[in-house]
C-alpha cells in the first residue's frame, strides 16, 4: 500500500484510533539492544495499525512478521498506552513537508491515537528488519544510546526495559537473545548485563541448571586453548 494512500484512506482499512507497536530487543557484544525505524530525522518502534477484518492477535502477529522476518518470536504483551495528547500530527506534517508531499490536517492519523505496546525478545543474528510504507532505515540501538525518538516511543522502550528486569526474576526467557546453543558463561553475562548487576557465577549455574530447561550437548565449544565450557540448549 503506497504511502499518500494509508495517509489519505486508512480510516477505510483499519481501526481508527489504535496502533501497536514493538518494542524488539536483542543481545550482542555484551549490549542489549532495541531495534528501532528512521522517520524522518527521528526514531521510532516498529509497528502497524489493525485492519478492520482481523483480530487484535493476527495483526501483532502479521506486523511483527512484517518487521522481523521471524514467524513466531517471544513475545509478551507490555502495556496500554494512551495520554490523552497522544497525537503524532506535528511530527508527520514535518516529516511530510520534509519529502514535499501534500498534507492536510484532517488526515486520520492525526488524531489521538491509543497503543497497544508488546515487547520481544530476539537473536539478532536471525532477525531480518524490514522497513514499513514510512521507513527510510532500520537499525539497533544500545538502550544506553538511544536516539531522538517520536513521541512517548522512548517511555514505552524504557518501560519494556524495566519489564524485562522484573521478568526475568520470575521465569526464564533470555535464551531467546542467544544462538540456538550456547554456554553457561554467555547465558550468565547475559542476565548480569539485563540486571545491571554482578550475579554469583557458580549459584547462577546451578540455578539454571536446576530449571531442568536446558540440556548440555555432548560436543565442547572450541574456540581457546584449554579448558572450554559445554554448549546448551532449550530442551524440545
Amino acid at each position: 500500500m503506497e504511502v499518500q494512500d494509508i495517509i489519505e484512506h486508512g480510516g477505510d482499512y483499519f481501526l481508527p484510533n489504535l496502533s501497536i507497536d514493538f518494542v524488539i530487543i536483542g543481545y550482542k557484544e555484551d549490549e542489549l539492544k532495541c531495534l528501532l525505524l528512521r522517520i524522518g530525522d527521528k526514531w521510532a518502534l516498529p509497528g502497524g495499525y489493525i485492519e478492520l477484518d482481523e483480530s487484535v492477535d493476527t495483526a501483532v502477529g502479521r506486523i511483527l512478521m512484517q518487521r522481523t522476518g521471524l514467524e513466531r518470536p517471544h513475545l509478551k504483551f507490555l502495556s496500554v498506552f494512551g495520554d490523552k495528547d497522544r497525537k503524532f500530527d506535528t511530527d508527520f506534517k514535518a516529516f511530510f513537508q520534509r519529502k514535499g508531499m501534500p498534507w492536510r490536517d484532517d488526515y486520520w492519523i492525526n488524531n489521538r491515537f491509543v497503543t497497544l505496546a508488546f515487547y520481544s525478545l530476539v537473536d539478532i543474528d536471525h532477525t531480518h528488519p524490514i522497513p514499513g510504507e514510512f521507513d527510510e532505515a532500520a537499525e539497533w540501538f544500545s538502550f544506553e544510546q538511544l536516539p531522538e525518538m517520536w513521541m512517548d516511543h522512548k517511555s514505552i522502550v524504557m518501560a519494556a526495559r524495566d519489564r524485562l528486569k522484573n521478568d526475568i526474576k520470575h521465569e526464564q526467557v533470555t535464551y531467546n537473545l542467544l544462538p540456538k546453543d550456547f554456554t553457561m558463561p554467555q547465558l550468565h553475562q547475559l542476565h548480569q548485563t539485563i540486571l545491571k548487576e554482578n550475579i554469583d557465577r557458580s549459584r547462577f549455574q546451578k540455578k539454571m541448571l536446576a530449571s531442568g530447561l536446558f540440556e548440555r550437548l555432548p560436543q565442547l565449544k572450541k574456540e581457546t586453548p584449554g579448558r572450554n565450557p559445554y554448549l546448551y540448549r532449550l530442551k524440545k
